[in-house]
């Protein structure tokens, strides 16, 4: 038996979860995930902030956009606020100051000088620190609300979640995407690929050409703060050239090495090798002193040719849609990408607000390799 709707979302990652529940409303979508569980991969892996620091002119767009929904999300969506104030910091060292201060004429990021930069995360060294940027109205975001908020959504609106559905066939006939899964048949006239890595696998089981998108993994762990540190103020730091970052959390920080290690689709897992990296470059730059990381962990953040986020339909595939390449901007972009892709799926134009903030359906559409 075949269950047949008006879309399948291939993927329950933070990219298919708020589309599905843009479109729930006005169509009958069903979402198929090849785990257990929504957001088990990239998604739930993520350490989601909302900043507008060493972002790309569209992501910045999308972003902005976005900032309302965090704030203010639909009636239901979560019994708790979704983004919570913290600063975001990306310091500089000597021969660092142009970089920093281009940085600096993006709206809502500013110039802080090193002083102020230790006072906002009191563990740099202040040796060779020349500055900073800082975004003031950065926020931490709950990734695990933001996805049930979604999944809420979805299903109150009649969508639903076929889990352990990994589509091992995907084909066009008498008009319908029939996908082949683990977990039965399904068919509808339109099908967004949302599978994050395996977006590009996806296509070519459909005889789609494929993006060129490159996974990449990303490691992160978790340390103790020093011992009597009340690092709950403390800004999310992180240097000019990517190359580790710290986040406070509850009782905690979370450390990472910024890698981008180009990675097949897999169930990324931690390189000690990144670990130890990682912790070296932080101890270099702070006097934090990390001793056992508590835990480690690490996910692929998925690039496009071009560096942002795709949304449009493939040109040489009837009712195929493209939602990929978010590249560690999934959740920040979400709010506004989804409803991005909503619109341009149902052949609709961008909604009115992300036209005026200058985003076009151009800058999100599926271009090869060659043509980005």
């Amino acid at each position: 038996m075949t269950t047949t709707c008006d879309i399948l979302v291939i993927g329950a990652g933070i990219a298919g979860l708020s589309v599905a529940a843009e479109l729930a409303p006005r169509r009958g979508v069903v979402v198929l995930e090849r785990e257990s569980q929504p957001g088990y991969h990239s998604s739930g892996r993520s350490a989601a902030q909302f900043s507008l620091t060493l972002c790309s002119p569209v992501v910045r767009r999308l972003a902005a956009a976005s900032r309302a929904f965090f704030e203010a999300p639909p009636a239901g969506f979560a019994d708790h606020p979704v983004a919570t104030p913290r600063p975001a910091m990306s310091v500089g060292r000597a021969g660092q100051e142009a970089a920093l201060e281009a940085e600096a004429r993006n709206e809502g990021i500013r110039l802080a000088d090193a002083a102020e930069a230790r006072r906002l995360f009191p563990p740099l060294v202040a040796e060779g620190l020349c500055g900073a940027v800082v975004e003031p109205d950065a926020r931490d975001l709950d990734v695990a609300a933001i996805l049930q908020g979604h999944v809420r959504r979805l299903r109150a609106a009649g969508g639903r979640i076929a889990a352990d559905a990994e589509v091992t066939g995907l084909e066009r006939k008498g008009g319908l995407w029939r996908a082949a899964t683990r977990a039965g048949a399904f068919a509808a006239p339109l099908v967004i690929d949302a599978a994050g890595a395996w977006a590009d696998a996806v296509a070519e089981q459909a005889g789609v050409a494929p993006l060129g998108l490159v996974p990449k993994r990303r490691t992160a762990f978790v340390f103790d703060p020093p011992a009597g540190a009340d690092p709950r103020g403390w800004a999310f730091t992180g240097d000019l050239d990517e190359t580790w970052y710290v986040k406070p959390e509850t009782g905690r920080f979370m450390g990472s090495l910024s890698d981008a290690t180009p990675s097949a689709p897999c169930d990324a897992q931690p390189e000690e090798i990144d670990v130890a990296q990682a912790i070296d470059n932080i101890q270099n730059a702070t006097t934090l002193a990390i001793r056992r990381p508590q835990r480690a962990w690490a996910g692929l953040r998925t690039f496009a040719p071009g560096g942002d986020p795709v949304a449009g339909f493939a040109p040489d595939a009837e009712g195929f849609f493209w939602l990929a390449g978010q590249g560690g901007v999934g959740f920040l972009t979400s709010p506004a990408l989804s409803r991005a892709a909503a619109a341009l799926a149902e052949g609709a134009e961008l909604p009115a607000d992300l036209r005026a903030a200058g985003l076009a359906a151009g800058d999100l559409a599926p271009r090869g390799a060659a043509q980005r």
